[in-house]
């Protein structure tokens, strides 16, 4: 199970946000392996100053219309899933950063870690 949270700035519009939900769900389903129906996001807006970001960093340019992305996901993935997930999302202004976590980290509800064995 993936959990996403996406922070962007403030201003853009509900059917963006939905887009951007489903480009980055689309990616997972198609690159690392994320079932169909696993999909858990946070998509959160922020005003400009609550951004502290780089202009740019390791030869990329930011604006302020960065999107940050972080997955937290099982570990597992290979090094060639989680680059062709990255190239899938969106290559300018996006910074996405993967936090795999073992399976018994996850419960679905009940009270029960269902991935647990």
């Amino acid at each position: 199970m993936p959990l996403a949270r996406i922070d962007l700035v403030r201003g853009k519009p509900a059917a963006f946000r939905k887009a951007l939900g489903e480009i980055v769900y689309k990616a997972m389903t198609e690159t690392i392996n994320v079932p169909a129906n696993d999909k858990f996001q946070i998509i959160t807006e922020h005003a400009p100053e609550e951004f502290n970001i780089a202009e740019s960093y390791l030869g990329n340019d930011y604006t302020q219309d960065v999107i940050l992305i972080q997955v937290t996901l099982n570990a597992g993935r290979t090094v060639e899933m989680k680059k062709a997930f990255f190239v899938r999302v969106r290559r300018e202004d996006v910074v996405i950063n993967l936090v795999e976590v073992a399976k018994e980290n996850w419960s679905f509800g009940g009270g029960i870690a269902q991935y647990a064995t």
